[in-house]
């Protein structure tokens, strides 16, 4: 068991703390925002993730998870600190490392022993550098300390069993105490250790989402030549995914790629580039189709209505994803924007995100208690977040609800044949 501070309780930070818990370490999960550590320490949870709630009360009770607003506390009792706090984009893309730096001055000026500074935030190449940098100006008293990589795949609504049974564990260390100190805290996990320099670690992070980031793009950009050539995008992908080369996961067409991963980290990823002299063009355009999926959405919607202005139009799903109440670069934001621009009145529904979609939104767009209530009177209904309890819904009582059964199909949850046979005008991405 190993006594590992947490800087950071945000979802990051949230839920690796409570899942090192879990494996049996001793968790001092530390924020800034009292607020956060007082609702956390009444046994609530600032985020909503599929049995996080259940896990933190598991390990308080059990006397692993500690919450704490003070960076002191965390380092006098922990010999292990991973840095969580948020790195938000700048407006050039950028990833703004001050929270990081203003953690690796504190613990630097608190440490009174051997600390392992491991970076667990998404951070750009040769951070690792500049906290080693940091933490050694503020080093008055020339404790030892190391610094480390150790980049997170944890996906929103499936976070837990991504961290408890991973597929790899990536780390980036300089010494050989830090590799050992590494390993015999993911040990329990029995998952292979990747491990490398700094520098490198760092890159796979910022790789991976743009190398996703990338997959989608292409098969979103595919679907348009597949409804304009007659063919459907869900059979063309199929026939591709079973290429051990390209695999099935992450070839779903759909509105773009949304959360606050994929977007912040393509951005970072084309600035890292271009400070190191390289222009990612490639990336460009993978952000430039992610866009414009987004209003290729709006424009089949206009196309199916003829004239948007005026019309009530039911929206089914705002977070970015299933499972998460994340609104982050939600597509949805963009598309009911553009809609409202055209004089649409907006209904949605979402399981989870309707608070913050509140803050997002405001009175802007009126929000229905269920899935049903937002369809009475509606000239179209949009799909964009395929929540499960959307698969599963009595057609015959939404083509009664709605002014003109027309759906308009973001993520391609219905079958073409069906909505047609039924009735509906029918309109899914890339297919016919």
């Amino acid at each position: 068991m190993r006594d590992i501070g947490m800087i950071g309780a945000g979802y990051v930070g949230l839920v690796t703390g409570t899942c090192f818990a879990e494996m049996g370490h001793r968790v001092f999960v530390m924020d800034n925002n009292e607020e956060k550590i007082r609702v956390l320490k009444s046994g609530g949870v600032p985020i909503y993730e599929p049995g996080l709630e259940g896990m933190i009360k598991r390990n308080v009770e059990a006397g692993r998870l500690f919450f704490t607003s003070s960076l002191q506390e965390v380092v006098d009792n922990c010999e292990v600190i991973f840095i969580a706090v948020g790195t938000p984009p700048r407006d050039n893309g950028e990833a703004d490392l001050s929270a990081v730096e203003r953690v690796s001055a504190g613990i630097a000026k608190m440490m009174k022993g051997y600390k392992l500074i491991v970076e667990k935030s998404t951070v750009p190449v040769q951070t690792g550098k500049w906290i080693k940098r940091t933490v050694s100006m503020f080093n008055r008293n020339n404790v030892p300390f190391d610094v480390a990589s150790n980049p997170e795949f944890l996906r929103e609504g499936s976070a837990i069993s991504d961290f408890l049974k991973p597929d790899r564990v990536v780390i980036g260390v300089e010494t050989e105490r830090a590799s050992k100190i590494l390993r015999e805290i993911y040990e329990p996990l029995g998952a292979p250790i990747v491990e490398t320099d700094i520098e490198s670690a760092e890159i796979i992070k910022h790789a991976s989402n743009s190398f996703l980031a990338m997959k989608i793009s292409f098969v979103n950009a595919l679907s348009v030549i597949c409804e304009r050539a007659g063919a459907d995008i869900k059979k063309v992908t199929e026939g591709m995914g079973y290429d051990p080369r390209i695999g099935k996961l992450f070839l779903e067409a759909g509105v773009g790629f949304g959360g606050f991963c994929f977007p912040k980290d393509l951005r970072a990823f084309i600035r890292i580039a271009e400070k190191l002299g390289y222009d990612f063009g490639l990336l460009r355009e993978v952000e430039r189709i992610n866009e414009e999926q987004k209003m290729r959405f709006v424009a089949k919607v206009r196309e199916a209505l003829w004239n948007v202005g005026g019309k009530k139009i039911a929206v089914w799903g705002l977070s970015f994803k299933p499972n998460t109440d994340d609104m982050r670069f939600a597509p949805s934001i963009d598309i009911i924007n553009a809609l409202l621009k055209e004089g649409a009145e907006i209904h949605a529904y979402d399981p989870i995100a309707m608070d913050n979609a509140r803050r997002v939104f405001g009175d802007t767009i009126v929000y229905g208690e269920d899935k049903y209530s937002v369809l009475e009177g509606a000239y179209a209904l949009c799909l964009i977040t395929e929540w499960d309890e959307f698969k599963d819904v009595d057609l015959d009582r939404v083509m009664e609800l709605m002014e003109t059964p027309i759906v308009i199909d973001g993520r391609n949850v219905f079958d073409p044949a069906v909505m047609k046979d039924k009735g509906f005008y029918y309109v899914g991405v890339g297919r016919r």
